[in-house]
Formats: structure tokens, sequence, C-alpha cells
């Protein structure tokens, strides 16, 4: 059997296509191993394999590939081009092809969210049109067919009745395909055709696609024992789809019935609110176990223990207990409703009491339901990340730290000590298995929140975080994947003028490519269990991560890893002559000193600095790097200007122009950002000050981006397609040109937000301008709620009232009811595939529902790396759900913006 493929494509000169599939004429499906096309004409390519019997191939599963003239990889959507081969061979057999761009937001319906809730339509009863002795089997898309709607074919042959619309040939719905068997073996003219919507349940034909007509060459009908054609999708508008949801944290959940915090039982009280008042999405926070020093500070989501176990402060205890067991939690019940009731979430109490009760529950539970038949088949697929994480949290219990590193025992992991640990005749399994049985209740009650959602076509949505705690357990399994000696953070913005510290190791992607990126295809896996949808914090970590070296604190003295540093050559090929220590070394003056500690700088110099022979200072060793004045002034007792003195050295240690990367094989350095604020710079003479400035600038926004280009289409094609559940990216910050490009090139949905526009000379974003595959909020966990950023700065919101929203005069000191309503009235209409808002500002809306205090509704402040993250709703879900005219009239918001 020969199968000749034909795909249409049209190249330009230099780049060529490729074929891949799961069959060794194809290269089973690795891309190093990919069967060359070759150009028939400027529409086609074509490749021709053969197949013989005794290969025993029952299917070929196949997509292609674009290799750029730069030898850039651009790969299509995949996974879905099925070639089933009969019983009865045929001699040959055409296929022909329409390149599915990865991009095209048709492909977006066909992920998880979508398919599996969203356009779960069953499809109606009724019969194909199949003929028999077909020579060919046309098969198309269609993503957003209505209730009792199926894809029929019309056309000129002679059998299809002249384009009688009356009686059309109505295809078979399987799998993402409309498919239909036609002969056309008597056809003597080329055959023309289009496909088109007709209801089976009204008998009534709907309407035509659009586009020109499809056409069957004579002589392709003629040469072929068989055709298959890909005919893409069905020409209809196809972008009409919009949906708005609901983004808040488990964490700030409230009900009658949870204990001091959100729970996952309480997910199903927001499910229904969501429901009632027509939400089809509901956004969640990282719900990961970030227990590791057992204090408040472990509020924060984003750093993680482990990125796949669950946070045992989301149980819901009583549920666990049932009614067997109810009575071991009473003596409970006053703290219980005093945490309840609480403005905000008491991290420490919450945490200590619940544990207390769930070790009680696991003595009288524990043995019975690790014995189960349910919790084996838990294990037995979870055992890859549950084995090392239990034992991880028994060290961490057992020495008081997540600090791997500290623990006298188990500092460095070995796989046969721990599944020794985890075996049921170990000493240690009774205080290992603990971690177990909670873990097993966390899934069991999220999984059952999750399905409750699907029921009401509600979809969930997580969050996966860029990067992983230092003292977790992936780090102490496999630090080899991780950069230790570097820190995770974000450049100086709007928010952070020092930049940010996340304080997590990047990671090694060397590594992670190595072995197949199989803690990434692993991490995907366990978060589909419980999420249709997932927004990557933080997507410009996939083309390059702002890096802080570990011994220094604020993120102003990163740099971007990977990224083309520049050579000690190019100062003198632009006019510069080079001085390491004027460039390299903190600038400090007598002056500097005297304006950064004033009366102060006399004690300040006399314990921190040395003075050299031309009157400059230095910091003596003992507090040359930011780690080292940290941890002097976090070890003596904090003095009234403690604060100032350290503030003022911290930044001091930042004053420089050029930061050398150390252990580079020749001298290379890379500019520190914000050079121009500093005063090293400042005090240059300005002919040297504009020659590093078209330097720096050019280091910063021109010279990286094809390499930052290259970097994400190394991976984010390989993490998209180890999934199909629907990505988002979180695309904010210091966004070179690349990302948008990329991520339209993936179909990955960026993040719109009002007042963060992205393009340069613009106040704020327009939300009638936003493109189709994004996600629209007036704001994220990481800024202030509408009411809050409208007292932030008055110029602006006076900026913001008269210019977007088109209002005459002063604006009001407040952001009032009707101004809130407005602005999330614009984003309910924009094009944007999904609208998400913070329930806070939906509540904003309405004078009698919303907090009396905006200040109070604040999820994080990106500035402080010690924020406490414990907001919670000032209403209880139950009685949210009793606010009927709300529910009607937000309703009604939603209803008519998607008409």
């Amino acid at each position: 059997m020969r199968i000749r493929f034909r795909v249409r494509f049209s190249t330009k000169y230099g780049q060529s296509l490729w074929m891949s599939g799961n069959i060794a004429a194809l290269g089973n499906n690795m891309v190093s191993e990919a069967l060359p096309m070759l150009y028939l004409n400027e529409e086609y390519w074509q490749v021709e394999i053969k197949i013989k019997k005794a290969d025993k191939i029952k299917s070929i599963n196949y997509y292609y590939l674009l290799k750029n003239e730069d030898g850039q990889i651009v790969e299509e959507w995949k996974g879905d081009r099925i070639i089933e081969l009969d019983k009865k061979e045929l001699p040959v057999i055409d296929v022909v092809d329409c390149w599915n761009y990865a991009g095209a937001f048709e492909n977006t319906f066909f992920t998880i969210p979508f398919q599996q809730v969203l356009l779960k339509n069953e499809t109606p009863t009724y019969k194909p049109n199949h003929e028999k002795g077909a020579t060919h089997y046309l098969k198309v898309k269609a993503p957003l067919l209505q209730k009792g709607e199926v894809v029929c074919l019309l056309g000129s042959a002679k059998k299809w009745g002249n384009w009688n619309h009356q009686q059309p040939l109505l295809l078979e719905k399987k799998d993402n395909w409309w498919s239909i068997k036609v002969n056309l073996s008597l056809e003597e003219e080329n055959v023309f055709y289009k496909y088109g919507i007709y209801n089976v349940v009204h008998q009534k034909f709907v309407a035509f696609e659009g586009g020109d007509n499809r056409t069957l060459s004579v002589s392709l009908i003629k040469e072929t024992d068989f055709t298959i054609i890909h005919d893409g999708f069905i020409q209809m508008p196809n972008n009409t789809w919009r949906g708005a949801g609901i983004a808040i944290p488990v964490f700030s959940l409230r009900s009658h019935q949870s204990f001091g915090v959100g729970e996952f039982t309480d997910l199903k009280l927001l499910v229904d609110w969501a429901n009632h008042i027509g939400l089809k999405l509901i956004q969640l926070l990282p719900v990961n176990d970030t227990i590791s020093s057992f204090s408040w500070q472990d509020s924060y989501p984003y750093s993680a223990v482990s990125a796949f176990a669950l946070h045992p402060i989301y149980l819901n205890v009583h549920a666990v207990a049932n009614d067997e067991h109810i009575a071991l939690l009473n003596k409970y019940t006053k703290v219980r409703k005093k945490l309840n009731e609480s403005d905000s979430l008491d991290y420490e109490a919450v945490l200590e009491i619940k544990l207390e009760i769930l070790r009680h529950l696991y003595g009288l539970m524990g043995a019975a339901t690790l014995a189960s038949k349910e919790f084996k088949s838990f294990y037995k697929k979870n055992k890859h990340w549950l084995n090392p994480y239990a034992v991880f949290c028994y060290a961490r219990d057992k020495y008081k730290t997540a600090a791997f590193n500290q623990w006298q025992t188990l500092s460095i992991y070995h796989a046969e000590e721990v599944e020794d640990m985890c075996h049921k005749k170990s000493p240690e399994y009774e205080a290992i298995g603990f971690h177990f049985f909670t873990q097993y209740q966390l899934h069991l009650q999220l999984k059952e929140a999750v399905e409750y959602a699907h029921s009401k076509n509600i979809v969930m949505k997580g969050d996966i975080p860029i990067g992983i705690s230092r003292n977790s357990c992936d780090a102490w399994v496999a630090p080899s994947l991780y950069h230790m000696e570097w820190q995770a953070g974000a450049p100086p913005d709007d928010f952070a003028e020092a930049g940010q510290n996340w304080g997590f190791p990047t990671y090694n992607w060397e590594a992670m490519q190595a072995d197949g990126y199989t803690w990434w295809k692993q991490r995907f896996e366990q978060m589909a269990h419980y999420f249709d949808a997932f927004r990557i914090d933080h997507i410009l970590g996939f083309f390059r991560i702002w890096s802080v070296p570990i011994e220094q604190v604020q993120g102003i003295l990163g740099r971007f890893h990977p990224c083309i540093p520049i050579h000690i050559n190019e100062f003198g090929n632009n006019g510069i002559w080079f001085d390491y220590e004027r460039f390299c070394k903190p600038f400090i003056t007598a002056e500097i000193l005297h304006q950064t500690f004033g009366e102060a700088t006399e004690k300040v110099v006399k314990h921190f600095f040395s003075m050299d022979e031309k009157g400059m200072y230095a910091f003596v060793p003992t507090f040359d790097t930011q780690q080292k004045i940290v941890a002097y002034f976090n070890q003596k007792s904090p003095e009234a200007n403690d604060a100032s003195i350290q503030s003022g050295l911290l930044n001091l240690v930042a004053n420089v122009i050029l930061l050398p990367e150390e252990g580079a094989a020749e001298p290379v350095f890379h500019f520190r950002i914000g050079m121009e604020k500093t005063s090293s710079y400042q005090n240059l003479i300005p002919h040297l000050q504009e020659k590093l400035k078209q330097l720096y600038l050019h280091y910063f926004y021109t010279r990286q981006d094809d390499c930052w280009r290259k970097e994400a289409l190394h991976k984010l094609p390989m993490l998209k397609a180890a999934t199909n559940m629907l990505i988002c990216g979180e695309d904010l910050g210091m966004v070179p040109d690349c990302v948008p490009q990329v991520m339209e090139q993936l179909g990955i949905l960026s993040l719109e937000i009002q007042r963060m526009p992205k393009n340069s000379g613009v106040d704020f974003f327009i939300p009638s301008a936003a493109p189709y595959l994004s996600v629209i909020t007036p704001s994220t966990h990481d800024m202030s709620t509408l009411r809050e950023w409208w007292k932030e700065n008055k110029n602006i919101t006076q900026q913001f009232y008269n210019q977007v929203l088109g209002q005459v005069g002063a604006a009001p000191d407040s952001c009032e009811a009707w101004i809130c309503k407005a602005i999330i009235l614009q984003h309910l209409h924009s094009p944007a595939m999904w609208s998400i808002f913070q329930l806070q500002d939906i509540l904003s809306i309405s004078e009698p529902l919303r907090h009396t205090n905006p200040l109070a509704e604040r999820i994080n402040v990106p500035a402080n790396p010690k924020h406490y993250w414990q907001y919670r709703m000032h209403l209880f879900l139950e009685d949210l759900l009793k606010e009927e005219a709300f529910t009607q009239e937000f309703s009604s918001y939603i209803q008519e913006s998607r008409r």
C-alpha cells in the first residue's frame, strides 16, 4: 500500500515542510527523525510512504512541521489526524490536508473545558449519508454548532442534487471530525462543494459556510483508489463564543460550614452562585501545600513545598469525620465559630487546629482508609510524587523545618530509602501514612467539587506558579533540575520599584530537556485531575527569567537569563573607555553617604565602610552583599532607625552600572536595570551617559528578542503538547516583542488589563480592542481592586474618568458603584473570549453589598515579599446566594453582553 500525503501550505524561500507520526516511516513521533517532504508547487508539498502487511499497522496518527531558514521548528496543532487502515488493502491512498495553524482560535474549542464541559452537547439522532463504493472521505471540523445542528454537504456532483439545500448530505460526527464517504467515480468535471449547517430536529437547512467554493479536481479523482481529505474548519463565525468567570483564592471563601478558611467543599456553594449569576468559569490561585515554617509566612500560595500535593488547610474536617466520628469535633465548635467570624484568615491558628483534628481522625480512620480499594487505586496513580512528599513531610515535621540541608538525616534524597520507609512494615510508616491519608481526603473533596462544577456547566481554572520553593520536596528529590545559586524574580515596575525577588531557584532547562521534561508532564497530568484550564504565572519566565544572585536581596540586582551579555570589546567599539571599578563597583562618595544617612552618616561609615586614597568609599568585606547586610540586621535588636539604615545600605550595594558575569570564559557584562536612576550613572559626564544609554537600550530592547523567541519555542510547544487543558499566559511586566508573537503562534490566551496597557505611549487599554484569544480583567490578585486603585493617584483616575468613561468634570473621590458597573460592562462587552473578575470587583457595583472598607480587599502586595495572604470574603456564600436582586441584575448584564 502506498499513501501519498499532500498538504496545502505556501512556503517562503528557505523554508521546508516535514512530517511526523506514530510509525517508523514518520519517525515515531521524534521531531529529529521527521520525514522531509517534497515541494510540489506554490500550493502543495507532498511525500509518499509505503505500508506493508507485515508492518501490522492499524492506524496512522500524524502531523506536519515547518522548518524555517534558521532551523527553527514550528509545529502545527497535532493529535487528531488519524488514518484508520482497513483490512481491505488499497494500492494507493491519497491524503489531502490543510495546515492546522496552532494559533487558530478554532483549536481552542477542542481543548478540555470546551469539549468536556462547555460545548458538551449530545449529537442528535439521525442517519448520515455515506455512499457505497466510496472514492472520497471528506472530513471537517465545526466547533460551535447549536443544539440539534449537524454538518451537511452540498455541491455540484451529479448525485448531490446540484446544490440542493433542501436535502443535503448529512455528515457523521466522530471524535473531533464531521465526515462523509462519497462516490465520485462517475464525475467528468471538477466538483465544487461547500459545507453547511442543518438542523435535524426541525428538518431545516440553516446556512452555508462562508468563503469560496471548495474544489475537487477530476485528475485527483481519477488517479487514486481512495482519497481522504481533511478540510480543516468549516468557514463559519467561529469567534462568537464568549464567557465570563470569577477569580478568587480558595482561602478567601467563607461559608457557615467552614473552619476560618475557605475549603474545597465551599467551592460547591461558589459554583451554585456562579451558575445562578451566569458565570462559566471559576479561577483559583495555587492550592498546593506550602507548609514550610508553620508560620503565617506559609500563607504565600506561590511557594509550595510540592508541585503535586494539595494543602491540608483546605480540607473540610467535618466531611472527613462524617457521622461516625463527628462527636470528635464537638469540642472545637466555639473556636471554629470564632475563627469563622474573623474578618481575615488566621493562618497559623487554623492550620494548627486542623492538623490536630486530622491526626485524631487518622488514628480512628487511617488504617481502614489506607487498606481500602479506593485508596490503593489513588496511591498507585500518584505514588511517583506521593512517596517522596510523605517522607519529606515526615522529616520536615521531625526537624521543624523544610530546609532539608539542615536535617540530621535524609538531607540527601535516595529513592530506595524513601521506598523502604513507605513500606507498611517500616517503623516510620504510621507517621508517613498520615500524609497519605490527608492527601487522599483532599483529593476526594476537590474532585467532588470539580465534578459538581462540571454538572453545572462550569469549568475550573488553576494556576501554575513559575517557580518552586528552594525548600521543597521537588528540589530535594531532583536538585539538578534547578539552579539553586539563583533566585527568580521580576525587574522593577510601577508596583515594585526595587524589583521583586521571589526566592525560588530558577529552572535548569537543559537538564529538564534531557529527560524529556518528565517533571513538567507529570505536573500537568496531576493538574488535569482537577482543572480544565490553567494560568501560567509569569509566562515571560519561559522566554527568559529574571535571575537574582543568591548573595543579593533586591530584584533590581538581577539580570535576564538567558540573554546575550555585552563583551568588554563592545564598549571600546562604541567609544566608551571601560573602567571596571567605576562601572562594576558601588559608587559611594561622602556626599552620597550624607544624602543617604543624614545625621547617622558618621556611625554608619565607621561600621560598614572603608575609604581609599581617592576619598571614595567601599563596603568592608563583612557587608559587601545585600544578604550579609540583611543577615546582620536580622540578628541585632531593632532600633528606631535600623530600617532606614538597612534600606540605605541595600540601595548603595545596588548603585552600580554593570553586573559582571562570573565564570565566563571572557569578560562579559550585563547592565543593571534602571541604570539611569542611579547616582553612579548621574555622576558621569553627559557624553559618557549618552554612549552608555544607547548600549543599554539596545541591550534590553533589541539585542535579546530573537534569543528569547527561540528559547520559548524550545519549551512552550512541548509543554502545550503535554496537555489538552486550555492555557492562558500571564504576560505582564517588561514584555519583549517576541512574547505576543509566540503566544499567538501557539494559541495561548493573553492577559489584558485596562490599567496596564502593553503598548507604549498609551495610558489605558481599551477593552473593546482586546484580541479574541485573551482573558480581560479589571484587576488581578497582585493588584489593588477597582475601588482601592481609584484612591491611589487622583491624577490618573481623573484622566480615566474623562478619557475612558467619557465623563465631564471632576472625578468623584471614591469609585462609586455606577463607575464600577461601567468598567465591568466595558469588560463584559469586549471581544475577548473570557472576561474574568475578582469577586471584590463584582460586588463593587452594588452599594449595599460592597465591603465598607476597600483597603481591606487587597489579596497581595507584590512589592512586599513578606505579605500576609489573609483576605476573606466579607459575606458568607450562603447569604450571597440569597441576594436575588443582585443575582438577577448581574445575570442580565452577562446575557446582554453575549447577544
